[in-house]
């Protein structure tokens, strides 16, 4: 570039003589002359291909943009160096950039010039640089790859692995894109293009350098600030600066909670209690609730015995409803307090979470801090008039409200459930299980049996709204009386045969034949009709003893006599002598059988 003429100033300083302006004119060309020598000598000196100088954008076309770096004529760059992704122009007029020397023409004094390739170079110094000293360098996010995402740092892109991001795994990449961060070069390798940046240890010493600072301030039972890093279901961790505190789930409120995310979100700025530090262990605890008021301090006052409120069921268990009487202040109620029946298998078929209770308090205790409600007491014990209302001997109907192995319940609209025992259904079936018999749901009508309003217990039966068969059964069946009916059971012991609908006797093995029978079920099965002699009845203990060969006997008595008395009178009967041996092994079969 030609140096500017000088002026009559600068001429006298330089010597110019004093003399007419054919001298001074003179004196300037020569001057002039040898200045534009000098420094285009000097230009064609210093300026190599490949250098990096620093120049001055003179001009922009839509083509290329000029620029000045002290040489015998400008430069120029091609534009697309200069735009941007959304294609706008980066640069203007009067901008000092810094270019690289791709091209010179000594004789013409052309110059091709790159600013790309300046940046490059740039670059790649300050990548070592980083790598070697530990500099930070800045670089925009521009998309994800395999393992990572890629970093423009300069016009050079970099590879930021996952692990380097940030102190924990990023779950949303995405989220990253477009941001300019800072970063350190762990690795580089210029040949291959490829350089390694790390986020994370940026962080990690900004990190330190903060837990140093804050270590040395925490103290226990102080009140510090600090910022909701992580939510887990057993709690929150807290960033106190540089150092993590754990708040336990049970310190975060007075009152019950479910997940520490009712009541903090990452990111919430909260004050906190330190409740206790291990320096060695570098472990912080803290608590939220604690600075703030105990609720349970003055809850005597506010909840004395007898006291009837609203409260909410915050938690079931088998034996019993937590409920919430306020914030941090929660009272049992034991599953005998829930409701004056005692038929309930657990509490969650009368109170739901959530349901809003009636409860009385029955006892408070601050020091255990604990507060024992009852339900039931908020209303009238159905069991206080049951005995009036329904007397011994009275006729009732109800729904089988449930059925089990030993009976069935019968609901009334008290609230009051009375029991059927399968004992008491029937005077002749054997039921193996009421199911049997009833459904649940059956409008079922009993007798009141008993009534125990202390422990709660009202017996009813179904059988003895009808005659008791066996009551008469005496009447009915004699003893040496024959008698026919069919096999119902066949066990090792002998035979059961039904006489009719519920009346059952029993064939003794022993008087199944004359011979000796070692299995009844050889002899007999079920469905047989088989004829038999009444050895005895007993109506209190509901048994009839039976004998299929007395049948035989009684038979063979019979014939006996009949030859007898056709022989004449004797002196001593035959018939008396069988009548007393059939009562003899009458009696001894009724030992056996007991």
């Amino acid at each position: 570039m030609v140096k500017e003429s000088s002026t009559p100033a600068d001429e006298k300083k330089a010597g110019a003589p004093a003399g007419g302006d054919k001298e001074v004119k003179e004196f300037r060309q020569r001057d002039d002359h040898e200045d534009f020598k000098t420094l285009y000598e000097d230009s064609l000196k210093t300026i190599e291909e490949g250098q990096i100088l620093r120049g001055t954008v003179v001009e922009i076309t839509p083509d290329h943009v000029t620029v000045d770096v002290g040489y015998k004529s400008e430069g120029q760059i091609p534009m697309q160096e200069f735009l941007k992704r959304n294609r706008n122009v980066d640069v203007k007029v009067g901008d000092q950039i810094e270019v690289l020397i791709e091209k010179k023409d000594s004789e013409e004094g052309l110059l091709i010039l790159s600013k790309e390739k300046a940046d490059k170079v740039t670059i790649w110094r300050d990548v070592s640089r980083s790598c070697r000293e530990g500099e930070v360098m800045e670089g925009e996010v521009m998309s994800k790859v395999k393992g990572g995402l890629s970093v423009d740092i300069g016009g050079v892109y970099a590879f930021l692995p996952g692990s380097q991001i940030d102190l924990k795994p990023v779950r949303n990449l995405d989220s990253l894109i477009g941001q300019r961060l800072k970063f350190k070069v762990i690795k580089f390798n210029r040949k291959r293009n490829n350089i390694v940046l790390s986020r994370r240890t940026l962080l990690e010493e900004e990190r330190k350098q903060l837990r140093d600072e804050t270590l040395k301030n925490l103290m226990e039972g102080e009140i510090v600030e600090g910022t909701v890093k992580n939510l887990t279901d057993y709690g929150a961790f807290v960033d106190l600066g540089g150092i993590d505190g754990l708040l336990h789930i049970t310190d975060i409120a007075w009152g019950r909670i479910g997940h520490p995310s009712e009541k903090l979100s990452v990111g919430d700025r909260i004050s906190v209690k330190i409740l206790h530090y291990d320096r060695e262990k570098e472990k912080v605890s803290l608590g939220l609730k604690q600075a703030l008021p105990d609720p349970w301090e003055t809850v005597q006052k506010r909840y004395p015995v007898g006291t009837r409120m609203k409260g909410r069921a915050v938690n079931i268990t088998d034996y019993g409803v937590f409920v919430e009487l306020e914030e941090g202040v929660e009272g049992l109620v034991h599953i005998s307090e829930l409701t004056w029946s005692k038929k309930m298998k657990h509490p969650s078929k009368v109170v739901h979470i959530g349901d809003a209770v009636e409860v009385m308090v029955l006892d408070c205790d601050p020091t255990k801090r604990r507060i024992s409600l009852g339900m039931k007491q908020t209303e009238p014990n159905p069991w206080a008039l049951i005995e009036e209302k329904y007397p011994v001997g009275t006729k009732v109907m109800g729904k089988v409200k449930t059925i089990t192995d030993f009976g069935i319940f019968i609901g009334f609209e008290e609230g009051v459930d009375g029991l059927v025992h399968v004992s008491e259904m029937s005077w002749t079936k054997k039921i193996k299980h009421p199911s049997e018999l009833y459904k649940k749901g059956q409008e079922v009508e009993a007798l009141v049996l008993n009534i125990d309003p202390r422990n709660e217990r009202f017996s009813l039966g179904i059988k003895q709204l009808m005659p008791d068969p066996w009551r008469d059964v005496a009447r009915r069946y004699r003893r040496g009386e024959v008698v026919t009916g069919k096999v119902t059971n066949v066990t090792d012991f002998g035979a059961f045969i039904e006489l009719e609908e519920g009346i059952e006797g029993l064939v003794h093995v022993s008087e199944i034949s004359r011979e000796k029978v070692e299995r009844p079920a050889d002899v007999l099965k079920v469905g047989d009709t088989v004829s038999a002699v009444v050895l005895h009845i007993d109506p209190h203990e509901r048994r009839i003893g039976l004998s299929m060969k007395g049948v035989a006997d009684k038979v063979e008595k019979a014939e006996i006599e009949k030859y007898i008395s056709n022989q004449g009178p004797p002196t001593s009967t035959l018939g008396e002598l069988i009548q007393e041996e059939m009562e003899r092994r009458g009696g001894l079969n009724k030992k056996e059988e007991e």
